[in-house]
């Protein structure tokens, strides 16, 4: 039985709507290309995004730092200083303090630049995720890597500001127990280049890592950051 002219074309006419509709859907669903740059407006468009978030996240860091020891130089405690031990998984004052000194700012920015393709990588323009911090926890906010590893989805916190993620990096930094060596150096000296070369847990490069660090640090002259 064959059905009635009308009736087909009326079926067609609903197939190639929802192809239309599908076609819109997708393109609407893509991520704007970036748009031409040279390597100069790069850098620069990343400086003026990054720089000032870093200062102001790592001048309240060192604010609370300086607080802390001020408060634990005098034998006491309180609260808060409780509730960060907790945080930072710290079992003496002496690991508190190593977790919340900010490192340099310059190894902060050199970072950012790498992690993020100078501010340029998918996770930095749909999650403002600038340190590639992965996501172990599915009730937070997050985005899944577009590759996957095996059949193994990667995802990556999203934060809701560039301040927000790099204030959450220098936590984890300040937490993990693969930076504990950093966090020990680092309240011996301000070098960045001699702290980098703690840094090669951060990455599958290892020790190479440090390396990469360290060129960006100085050709770009991101330690004169660490003069203000």
């Amino acid at each position: 039985m064959q059905l009635p002219s009308k009736k087909i074309n009326a079926i067609l006419t609903i197939i190639l709507l929802i192809i239309i509709a599908s076609i819109i859907y997708t393109g609407t669903q893509k991520e704007p290309e970036l748009p031409k740059m040279t390597v100069q407006e790069k850098k620069a468009k990343f400086r003026a995004l990054i720089v000032p978030a870093v200062d102001i996240v790592y001048a309240k860091l060192m604010t609370r730092y300086q607080e802390i020891k001020t408060t634990l130089d005098t034998g006491k405690t309180n609260t808060e200083i409780e509730k960060l031990k907790l945080d930072y998984k710290a079992t003496s004052n002496d690991e508190l303090l190593m977790a919340l000194k900010p490192h340099p700012k310059s190894i902060t920015i050199a970072q950012a630049a790498i992690e993020s393709s100078w501010a340029t990588s998918r996770f930095f323009r749909v999650a403002n995720n600038i340190f590639g911090v992965w996501s172990f926890n599915k009730d937070e906010p997050r985005v899944a890597a577009l590759k996957k590893r095996g059949d193994k989805t990667i995802w990556v916190k999203k934060y809701k500001t560039i301040e927000e993620a790099i204030y959450d990096y220098y936590r984890t930094v300040g937490r993990s127990g693969a930076f504990a060596q950093f966090r020990q150096t680092k309240m011996q000296t301000n070098n960045p280049f001699l702290l980098v070369t703690k840094l090669d847990h951060y990455s599958e490069k290892g020790s190479l890592y440090g390396e990469e660090l360290t060129s960006i640090i100085k050709f770009n002259k991101f330690d004169k950051y660490d003069a203000n």
